[in-house]
């Protein structure tokens, strides 16, 4: 699927949301602390990385002038702790 910047960035917006939620949720102790929530938030975590990778590559792919539809979702373990 083609994803141009303003849907990235939009599916950046769920992620972080959903992120806020389980984290919230954890702190009132009402969960979080399970398996089912850990695992949740290690696969936004790596959804995040690859969001924020893909929109970088695409914004230095335009300001060499190049294509950045060019560009697609690397894999997890490529992307892995992308740091913002």
């Amino acid at each position: 699927m083609l994803m141009d910047d303003k849907n990235i960035l939009n599916r950046i917006s769920e992620l972080v949301d959903e992120e806020h939620q389980l984290r919230a949720a954890a702190q009132a102790h009402e969960k979080g602390t399970d398996e089912e929530a850990q695992n949740r938030l290690r696969e936004l975590e790596e959804s995040l990385d690859q969001c924020w990778d893909l929109l970088r590559r695409r914004r230095a792919a335009r300001a060499t002038h190049g294509d950045p539809d060019a560009e697609g979702v690397r894999p997890k373990p490529e992307v892995e702790r992308y740091l913002q």
